[in-house]
């Protein structure tokens, strides 16, 4: 099976790590993957296959005929099986590609966020209605993000799928276990981490508003920021107004986030928007403790009082307890860094994700197949 896997551009955010990565394990099970990227980016992806940069310009979008021409010409020059667009504008490209230029193959979309929190003109959700009417399959990275998908545009309801994110498995060295790493005394130095993008979703506003009153118990703690985005300045800006610089570390982009997981005592996610965030099963694979607000997909991972701390979303009050909580009843913490940890190995690992993708593609080009002899 040849599959042509769409990112929007070469760039270290969860949507086209995980292509990549399910591109290297779907050419380990024998199929051959082209990765096409369709703008300009810096990011150096671990998919080791052949990969395609169109280069195109981020100006014209929804009226760019070049850019559908020169998708439809590596169409026509790979003959894929199938077509995957992950996220962004690639959906877009693909359809309008297609219904231009003529080319057949079936076009799965990967769903990875919650839809309806972004589409907000009526112009733009009639446009994206007519792309998702046009498209063949989509697989959603969470339930959440499916039923969102489906309660907004309905007409997606029965081309739907849950397939979730996966993750690399990580060698034995580099897991630390939580035995050798609970905190119980006010003066130990706690160790609080942070791993995403500075934007809006993942909103640090609100995580920092956390750390100044978790720092009236725990003067001594630290809290890590791993990521670089849009908001950094202004982050960086609120840490001073708040006073508690010497306790918050940007560590800007890192090509290794997980060293920071591993050694943090707490891993904490208070995103007001997420589809299935792949960082909380990687916290899990290093056995380290999650505490995260109830949003999206995040339920499905983080079983409250299972597998983490869940907690309402903008309940800062809960969020401080619940990390303490974890720092303070270290028997607890234990059983659900153990359970955390047993989920993602039996559920969340990439080679068991490409196997439910591979299937799901077979799926989608048999019945693909079938519509079109009908129609002959």
């Amino acid at each position: 099976m040849k599959i042509i896997q769409v990112i929007q551009k070469p760039q270290l955010r969860g949507a086209e790590m995980f292509a990549s990565q399910l591109s290297n394990h779907l050419q380990a099970r024998g199929n051959d993957v082209v990765l096409v990227s369709l703008f300009k980016g810096e990011g150096q992806l671990s998919f080791n296959g052949k990969q395609i940069h169109l280069g195109l310009s981020a100006k014209v979008r929804w009226l760019d005929y070049n850019g559908f021409k020169k998708l439809a010409r590596v169409i026509e020059d790979e003959k894929p099986d199938i077509v995957q667009a992950n996220a962004g504008d690639t959906l877009k490209y693909a359809i309008l590609s297609r219904l231009l230029l003529g080319w057949k193959q079936p076009v799965v979309f990967r769903n990875a966020s919650m839809v309806s929190l972004y589409i907000k003109n009526p112009i733009i959700k009639k446009l994206n209605g007519f792309l998702y009417n046009q498209v063949d399959a989509i697989a959603s990275v969470s339930y959440q993000s499916k039923l969102d998908l489906n309660q907004l545009f309905p007409i997606t309801l029965d081309k739907s799928r849950v397939i979730p994110i996966g993750i690399e498995s990580i060698v034995e060295t580099q897991r630390r276990f939580r035995e050798e790493r609970i905190r119980k005394n006010i003066e130990d130095e706690i160790k609080l981490v942070h791993v995403g993008g500075f934007s809006f979703e993942k909103n640090h506003k609100g995580l920092l508003k956390i750390l100044k009153r978790f720092l009236s118990d725990y003067p001594n703690s630290k809290l890590k920021l791993v990521g670089d985005g849009p908001l950094r300045k202004e982050t960086e800006e609120q840490a001073k107004s708040l006073g508690i610089t010497n306790s918050v570390e940007f560590m800007g982009f890192q090509s290794d986030p997980m060293q920071y997981v591993r050694e943090a005592d707490v891993f904490v996610l208070p995103s007001i928007i997420e589809g299935m965030p792949g960082v909380i099963l990687e916290a899990f694979d290093c056995q380290t403790p999650v505490v995260a607000y109830d949003v999206g997909g995040v339920k499905e991972v983080v079983k409250n009082a299972e597998s983490g701390i869940l907690v309402k979303k903008n309940d800062e009050a809960s969020f401080i307890k619940a990390i303490k909580e974890t720092i303070e009843k270290p028997e607890l913490t234990r059983e659900r860094v153990k359970n955390a940890f047993e989920l993602v190995q039996e559920e969340f690992m990439n080679e068991v994700i490409a196997e439910k993708f591979s299937s799901y593609y077979k799926e989608i080009i048999d019945s693909r197949r079938l519509c079109l002899t009908a129609k002959t």
